[in-house]
């Protein structure tokens, strides 16, 4: 299994980070946005054996498709370098896979789930981004553009990441609806960034989610519902990652 995590100027949160990881991750891939702190030092000294992306582009986007082809695990799990997301929470992710899922998708508004950190404005603009992929595309997600997901590597291909921003987690649960793909909702805790400020900008990376949603409604019909509201009861093999 495969954990990847962006980072851009993270060295103060990633022992948080990385604190949180089961024992039995089995790759951990740090994309860094070249950081002018020290990041990947940090990352090297916490995580003996970790692998280092050097990202040649911007964006949240190219990191995840950076880091993504470099990962060799059957399962690839993304998670956030600022301390929002719980890597204890991979057991969830994983066991939903394990179960028969194809696509593990966290939400912070599906039953269990929660946010310390987002903001009204934001709340309300995922609820209706996301009532508008729902509509569109014949899904039932509670949850559009949060950061933390797990799937399968076999299915890299069908996600094909093509953009470059915090759009990025929009067009891959789009493309996964897509093409079919079997999608479990994983209620999260989202915990508030503990250090540094955000790079998200609301009114910006909002348009670039709905500019996202219209182009991809145009590449294809949507396809029947496969999303269920949480992951399956059955508890995740831990050797099977």
């Amino acid at each position: 299994m495969s954990v990847v995590v962006p980072a851009l100027n993270e060295a103060e949160n990633l022992p948080h980070v990385f604190a949180t990881l089961p024992r039995w991750v089995s790759e951990v891939v740090l994309v860094d946005g070249n950081s002018t702190d020290d990041t990947v030092a940090v990352a090297r000294r916490l995580r003996p054996g970790l692998r280092v992306v050097q990202q040649s582009g911007k964006g949240k986007g190219d990191a995840l498709a950076a880091g993504f082809a470099a990962c060799t695990g059957d399962i690839i799990v993304m998670i956030d370098a600022d301390g929002s997301t719980d890597g204890r929470e991979i057991i969830r992710f994983v066991g939903a896979l394990v179960a028969g899922a194809d696509y593990a998708k966290g939400s912070r508004f599906a039953s269990g789930g929660g946010s310390d950190d987002i903001t009204l404005c934001r709340r309300f603009g995922n609820f209706v981004l996301s009532t508008l992929v729902n509509r569109l595309y014949g899904t039932r997600y509670t949850d559009l553009c949060y950061g933390y997901n797990a799937f399968w590597a076999r299915h890299l291909d069908a996600l094909g990441l093509d953009c470059d921003g915090f759009e990025v987690e929009t067009l891959m649960n789009i493309r996964a609806a897509k093409a079919g793909l079997r999608v479990h909702e994983i209620p999260s805790h989202e915990r508030s960034r503990i250090h540094g400020a955000s790079n998200l900008r609301a009114i910006r990376d909002g348009w670039r989610v709905l500019k996202t949603i219209v182009r991809e409604r145009g590449g294809g019909a949507p396809v029947p519902d496969r999303t269920s509201a949480q992951a399956p009861p059955a508890a995740a093999d831990q050797g099977a990652a």
